[in-house]
C-alpha cells in the first residue's frame, strides 16, 4: 500500500509543470533567510552537542585526576614506608651470621657442660650408693660380684645411647644398675621399660622432668 501510494505521488508530480521561481530581490531575500535558519538551527543542534561532549569530558577528566591525586598520595605513603624500612634493615653478612651462630653453639655447649658437671655433683651427693661411695662391690653367692655404678652414670648411659644409637636406644639392665634406682627412674617416667624384654630400658625422652627426683629426695 505504501508502494501504490508513493507511485501515485509520483505520477501526480510527473503531470505537473514545475513553476518557475522570480529572481528578484524579495524572493532572493526569503530564500536567504530560510537557509539561513536552516543553518542556524543545524549550527545550534551540533553547538549543542559539542557541549553536550565537553561536559562528559571534563567529568571523566575530574575523575582521572582525582584517581591520579589518589595514586600519587599512595606512591608517596609506599615511598615513605620502603625508606623507613630500608633505613631499618641491617646489611646481610654470611660470615657475620655464621661467626655467631658458632658462638651461640660455644655457648650452648659450654652451658651444656656446666649444667652436666652441676647435676652429676648434685646426684653423687643427694643419690648415694648403698654404702654411700661411688663405687661398691655388691656380693652375691649365686653370681660374680659386680660393681654397682651411681645414679648419675646410670643417666648418662641412658643418654648417650639415645644419641649414639637412636634407632635402638635400649640399654640392658644389668647388675651394676641398683634395682631401687631402676625402679625410681621408670616409676618417674624418666626410664622406660622394652615392651618384649623387661631386662632393657632407654631414656624416656624426658617425658618427666627430673627435678621429680630431686623432688621425691
Amino acid at each position: 500500500m505504501q508502494a501504490k501510494c508513493l507511485a501515485a505521488e509520483l505520477n501526480q508530480w510527473q503531470k505537473e509543470t514545475p513553476k518557475i521561481i522570480p529572481l528578484n530581490e524579495d524572493v532572493l531575500l526569503t530564500l536567504g533567510k530560510e537557509e539561513f535558519q536552516k543553518l542556524r538551527h543545524d549550527l545550534e543542534m551540533v553547538l549543542s552537542t559539542i557541549q553536550s561532549k565537553n561536559e562528559k569530558l571534563k567529568e571523566d577528566l575530574e575523575r582521572e585526576q582525582q584517581w591520579l591525586d589518589e595514586q600519587e598520595q599512595i606512591l608517596e605513603s609506599l615511598n615513605t614506608v620502603y625508606n623507613e624500612l630500608k633505613n631499618q634493615v641491617v646489611p646481610f653478612s654470611e660470615s657475620r651470621i655464621f661467626n655467631e651462630l658458632k658462638t651461640k653453639m660455644v655457648n650452648i655447649k659450654e652451658y651444656k657442660e656446666t649444667l652436666l658437671f652441676t647435676l652429676g655433683g648434685f646426684l653423687e651427693d643427694h643419690f648415694p650408693l648403698p654404702d654411700g661411695k661411688v663405687k661398691k662391690k655388691k656380693k652375691n653367692l649365686q653370681e660374680p660380684t659386680a660393681q654397682l655404678i651411681t645414679l648419675h652414670e646410670m643417666l648418662e648411659i641412658l643418654i648417650n645411647k639415645l644419641f649414639d644409637v637412636p634407632h635402638d636406644p635400649y640399654v640392658k639392665i644389668s647388675d651394676s644398675f641398683w634395682p631401687p634406682y631402676i625402679e625410681l627412674l621408670l616409676r618417674n617416667g624418666i626410664a622406660l621399660r622394652h615392651p618384649e624384654d623387661p631386662n632393657r630400658a632407654r631414656n624416656g625422652y624426658g617425658s618427666v622432668s627430673l627435678t621429680v627426683i630431686l623432688q621425691s629426695q
